[in-house]
């Protein structure tokens, strides 16, 4: 990953300052855990994270923007960290160990590096543009992974979270035929399902609503893993700060085109 090297070894150097703290707070239920006017999930777990790992960045990285989910943004120039300190804070308030902490560099709004760090599950994904997405414990302990081979629906494991969203929302009825054509349907959530397809342990994955401050650190993992992830109408997805949250479509890259197809069965429902 040439000119990215060093940073990739930063982020595995942010992820390894806040894990402690993280995991010290992990199931804590009544700390500071809220819901916010958007009805969002919060935890003072979220703040303490960020801040360490923008803490760690301004002493490292000081010319470098930060992005994240809690506090302003800071810096400028065309290199951004995009953070979030925990993804999956439901499964974290609540004693789920499927919650992550997500790192991206995005430089000219194209995300070079991401990394995922799920300590509970004692694994990371990560990538760097052109060296391939890997996985293990740590840098030194890592094997590299790729997508699966399957090219048939019928033969699929998708994932998919957020059913209601689905089931209710403007593409139900594609959804439906997802579930119904597909070998398995299961619903991994949040960060793992697309992990879980870039390693080829699943086929497709469908998350709605996810944005920007997550797809910074997956979209790296999935695309070098040899995967796709788009909206649902195939477009990339875009990683400009500020970004609202998209409906999107992992896959293995095979299935890609027949997923959406089938999610898009009645078109006029699309609109």
């Amino acid at each position: 990953m040439p000119g990215f090297d060093d940073d990739l070894r930063l982020a595995h150097v942010l992820a390894d300052a806040v894990e402690r703290t993280a995991l010290d707070l992990f199931g804590s239920l009544g700390a500071g855990t809220s819901i916010d006017p958007h009805g969002v999930l919060t935890t003072d777990a979220s703040a303490r994270v960020e801040e360490l790992l923008r803490h760690q960045l301004h002493r490292t990285r000081p010319r470098d923007r930060v992005e994240g989910r809690v506090g302003e943004a800071t810096g400028h120039g065309d290199r951004r960290w995009v953070l979030d300190g925990l993804d999956g804070t439901a499964n974290y308030v609540r004693g789920v160990p499927v919650w992550a902490t997500l790192i991206a560099l995005v430089v000219e709004d194209e995300a070079v590096l991401g990394l995922v760090a799920a300590p509970s599950l004692s694994r990371r994904w990560w990538a760097g543009r052109g060296s391939g997405a890997w996985t293990g414990r740590t840098l030194s302990r890592a094997r590299r992974v790729h997508v699966s081979g399957t090219a048939v629906l019928d033969h699929a494991s998708v994932s998919a979270d957020d059913l209601g969203r689905w089931q209710d929302g403007p593409l139900g009825a594609g959804f439906a035929e997802v579930a119904r054509r597909s070998w398995r349907t299961r619903a991994f959530g949040d960060f793992w399902s697309h992990c879980l397809v870039a390693e080829g342990a699943a086929d497709v994955a469908l998350a709605a609503p996810v944005d920007a401050l997550q797809l910074a650190a997956l979209a790296p993992v999935v695309e070098e893993a040899g995967g796709r992830l788009t909206d649902v109408r195939g477009r990339p997805v875009p990683l400009a700060a500020g970004g609202g949250a998209e409906a999107v479509v992992t896959s293995n890259g095979v299935l890609h085109h027949e997923v959406l197809e089938v999610l898009a069965g009645a078109p006029a429902r699309l609109g």
